[in-house]
């Protein structure tokens, strides 16, 4: 009896495991998507409390920043 409520409990974790996955992978793919849409929100609610410089940022896409990172991720200008 203890053998199939320890495959059930197993069972359940998996199952809660492939929940998560799922769900991570869904985030990650909506942030992919709408990068570049949530960064002009994220600058437009920074400029509306004082960062005049956050306009700026948003002038180029995530694609473009991307390309001018090097190989450690920081900018090179």
């Amino acid at each position: 009896m203890k053998i199939r409520r320890t495959r059930r409990t197993g069972q359940a974790i998996v199952e809660y495991i492939i929940i998560i996955v799922i769900v991570a992978v869904a985030a990650l793919t909506v942030m992919g998507l709408f990068s570049d849409r949530i960064r002009n929100i994220i600058a437009g609610v920074a400029s509306t409390f004082g960062d005049n410089n956050a306009s700026t940022a948003v002038d180029k896409k995530s694609t473009e920043i991307l390309k001018e990172m090097d190989k450690d991720g920081i900018n090179l200008d």
